[in-house]
Order: C-alpha cells, then structure tokens, then sequence
C-alpha cells in the first residue's frame, strides 16, 4: 500500500505536481543511505492516464476509482494554479472536482489524511472538511476562503498549518514546504532534514515576508485605495482615524470593511505596507537601515526590527543581498 496518494487535476500547477513527485523521488533515493524507509506513492486522476498540467505539461497516472477504498496513505492536492475567486469557483464546478472532493470526504471520513496547497485548498473546502479546522492557503486568496468558509479559522501568515487530519500550506511553492513537512511527519525528522539539504530547501515557516500590499486588495477598490493613500504618504502614514475621516466612516466600519477584504485589522494593513516598503529599500539600496526605518516612518532601527521579527521572523539586514 502506498505512503501517499497524490490526486491531480487536469490543469494542475505543474511545479507544485513536479515538486511533489520529485520531492518523494529524492526520499526514496535517500532512505537507504540514512536507513530510513522508503517512502511509496502513487498519481491518481480523475482524467488518467495521462493528465494535462499547466503550461502543456502532462503526468501519467491512474484512473480514480468510482468508489474508492479506504486506505492508510495521505492524500495530496498539489496546488490548481487558479489565482481568484472566479476561476476557484468554475473549477470547482466541474464534474472532475466534484468527483475528487467526494474522493478526499470519503478518504477522511474513513480515517485518512489530507493535504493540499494554494488554490488546492479551496478543493478541501468543497469537500466540506474545512469547518472548524485552522488551515492556511495562498495569502491573497485568504480572504475569500474566510468568506467561503466562515467556519474555519484561516492563519494566512503560516506556510504550513496542520489540523487534525488536514494539512494545508500557503501560495504555490510552499508545496515544498507542505511535503517536508509530511516527510517529517511520516517518516522522521532525519529523512526529511537530508532532502531539503540535497535540494537545497530552506525551511520557511511564515508566509508574511512575501506578502505585497497592493495585491491584498485582489480586485477590492476600498483596499487598493488604502494601499495606494499609505504608500503615498510615508514616512507619515496616516493614522487609522484619519483614513476613517477621509473615507466618511468610522474606524469600527472600516476595520471590519478591511478585515472583510484581507482579514487584517487597518492598523496591520498599514504595518504591511510600511514593512514592504522597508524590505524593497533594504534590498535594492545601499541605505542603513537606520535610514530605512526613518524613510518609512519608524523612530529608528530598534523599532523597524522589532516589528519584522514579530511579524515575519526575521530581521532586516537578512532581506539585503550578500556583496
């Protein structure tokens, strides 16, 4: 029996179907040097035997069974590529996902596990295993999984949340991420330790650093407005009674209007786009971050660092690229 069953749907993010496949493959070519036990897999799609990916890729798998059995592997959704709540909810409605969400349901209501990515998440969330789960997914995408899903928690900070008997992990590369970390579970922390160093995988825990302040509006005209006015404004951003003054609205409506939109609090939204700001100087300038902290509006270093740590878990001189 197999350790895990990956489940790709056609038009599948190649690189996250690859990274899986190959991430498994260095494992299994590891093992015996650590004398560990070889991990085993296996592809199936609703769409076998060979499968269309992204970009014209295609993978070879098996059929889906009408009916599948229980089984001891953990299931993996590889992440679908889809990028908004539109192209999400289309997916979604077609025959071949609803078939694999009925797949996933069953596979846990059996006692099994399951794992998925990105936009794969919102397949578990189709299956209806989402409720009352803490789970994560593309950091872009969290705030249309809270309103799908209001019953979960979504920590879009967090690379990797594992829940009970779902895993899910952030934006599309952190499919890497996701499978160390089932390699860890499943097989211990030496094997997958020897293939994030022969792949040279660094273990990323947070989502945060990567986040881009303009993107978290995704098509919300109130947040790209926001965005824009703090950019705008630094080193003096405004503070969150002023953008409430020239919205005409409290600080109560456009907190839950913000966190609606991007489940952050005002103040957090504008932290991002300080923080932003901070990381691009800090990474294509020769300024001291002393100077950065001052350009985006923080009394000095101290309290520039101070904030990067909470909030990503780093610092900011780890953001400037070696001489």
């Amino acid at each position: 029996m197999a350790d895990f069953t990956i489940l790709v749907l056609s038009g599948a993010y190649a690189t996250s179907v690859a990274a899986t496949l190959d991430i498994l493959q260095a494992a299994s070519t590891l093992a015996p040097r650590i004398k560990a036990a070889r991990p085993t897999w296996r592809v199936l799609s609703a769409d076998a035997p060979s499968v269309q990916l992204s970009n014209g890729m295609q993978v070879e798998a098996s059929a889906l069974p009408q009916r599948p059995r229980p089984d001891g592997s953990t299931w993996i959704v590889p992440g679908l590529g889809l990028d908004h709540a539109e192209m999400i909810a289309t997916r979604l409605a077609q025959d071949d996902a609803q078939r694999a969400a009925r797949a996933l349901a069953a596979h846990v209501a059996a006692g099994g596990q399951v794992a998925a990515s990105c936009s794969a998440v919102f397949l578990l969330q189709a299956a209806g295993l989402l409720p009352g789960r803490c789970v994560t997914t593309s950091w872009w995408l969290a705030a249309t999984l809270r309103q799908w899903e209001p019953a979960c928690t979504v920590d879009a900070d967090r690379m990797v949340c594992a829940d009970g008997p779902i895993t899910t992990a952030g934006a599309a590369f952190a499919q890497t991420d996701l499978m160390l970390h089932l390699l860890r579970t499943r097989f211990g922390v030496a094997l997958a330790d020897a293939v994030g160093r022969v792949l040279l995988i660094d273990g990323r825990h947070a989502q945060a650093p990567f986040v881009v302040p303009a993107m978290l509006a995704n098509g919300n005209a109130l947040i790209a407005r926001l965005v824009a006015r703090i950019e705008a404004a630094l080193p003096d951003p405004p503070s969150v009674q002023t953008l409430a003054d020239e919205l005409a609205m409290s600080q109560r409506t456009l907190s839950r209007h913000v966190r609606e939109a991007t489940g952050r609090s005002t103040l957090a939204l504008v932290q991002s786009v300080r923080l932003n700001r901070a990381r691009m100087l800090i990474e294509s300038s020769r300024m001291t971050i002393d100077s950065v902290a001052e350009a985006v509006g923080y009394e000095d270093a101290t309290a520039l660092r101070r904030l990067m740590r909470k909030v990503s878990g780093t610092n900011p001189s780890q953001y400037r690229p070696a001489p």
